[in-house]
């Protein structure tokens, strides 16, 4: 089967209608910013679009104002109905989201022909303990790359 690799903001139109109309996007996500939880090799996210505000943990497709399709994680609801996002693999939080900003909010996750849902009680408990060890995680990931350095350079 032949594939075709195709940027968000060029399908974007044709997302947004569709999403509008009450449908699903699915795409592979690409980058390791939510690594663990994505996969930059073949894992698929479905997204629809938003129903009303976001909720803590909730894992939103979003483009910033400079027009980068981002998807991030929500770490953080704020009074004045923006969102702090931050990626699974990372430790600083992009502030102030607006949710005119929004695109859709990933449903499912597919990776191997397996289906996780993001409503999965299993899931729903290891985005809140990733995100609760999130100060932790740049003292960890430079412990982890620290050591790898030292046995390159070895």
């Amino acid at each position: 089967m032949q594939t075709k690799q195709i940027r968000l903001n060029e399908i974007y139109p044709v997302m947004a209608e569709m999403l509008e109309s009450g449908g699903t996007v699915n795409f592979n996500p690409k980058g390791t910013s939510m690594l663990p939880t994505l996969h930059n090799d073949g894992d698929r996210v479905v997204i629809e679009k938003c129903a009303g505000s976001l909720k803590k943990f909730d894992l939103p497709l979003y483009i910033r104002d400079n027009g980068q399709f981002v998807l991030h994680r929500v770490v953080g609801v704020n009074g004045d109905g923006t969102y702090n996002m931050c990626g699974d693999n990372q430790w600083t939080i992009e502030k102030n989201v607006r949710h005119d900003q929004l695109v859709g909010v990933v449903t499912q996750i597919n990776r191997g022909g397996r289906v996780f849902s993001a409503d999965n009680s299993l899931y729903k408990a290891y985005v809140k303990l990733w995100v609760g060890i999130m100060p932790l995680r740049h003292i960890l990931f430079g412990g982890i790359n620290r050591i790898k350095r030292t046995f390159k350079r070895k």
